[in-house]
């Protein structure tokens, strides 16, 4: 028998999958097979800090400085957030003696978790 007599029937081998245009797009979305893991690996890279105890001198200077602070000053803030100092550079959005708090373009911070300020105009505790 010659090759070109010989019939084969591939309609059973070929299975042709047919996708709804919004399932074919599925198909090809980025797939994170880590998720989550690069989360739990920078909790565990953060370095955890203690809160520090503010003497009354810095607590009266912070203070000072934050009366000399106005509406849309560009200031550097140090403060305390979640077991980590934090440093915030941006437009004062808004300040509340009342409240004890400030806001920082769009992140408020309380008067009691800042340890250092720095600005135009102010001088800061910010050590360069």
């Amino acid at each position: 028998m010659l090759p070109q007599e010989i019939e084969i029937d591939r309609s059973e081998d070929i299975k042709v999958a047919y996708h709804h245009k919004t399932d074919r797009a599925k198909l090809f979305a980025p797939f994170d097979a880590l998720s989550g893991f690069r989360e739990a690996l920078r909790e565990k890279e953060r370095i955890i800090v203690p809160k520090i105890d503010l003497s009354e001198e810095m607590k009266d200077e912070l203070d000072r400085r934050l009366n000399e602070i106005s509406l849309r000053d560009i200031i550097t803030i140090v403060y305390y957030d979640q077991s980590e100092y934090v440093k915030l550079t941006g437009m004062v959005a808004k300040i509340s003696p009342t409240s004890q708090i400030i806001q920082i373009v769009d992140k408020k911070i309380l008067f009691r978790d800042i340890v250092a300020i720095q600005g135009e105009g102010i001088a800061g505790l910010l050590e360069d």
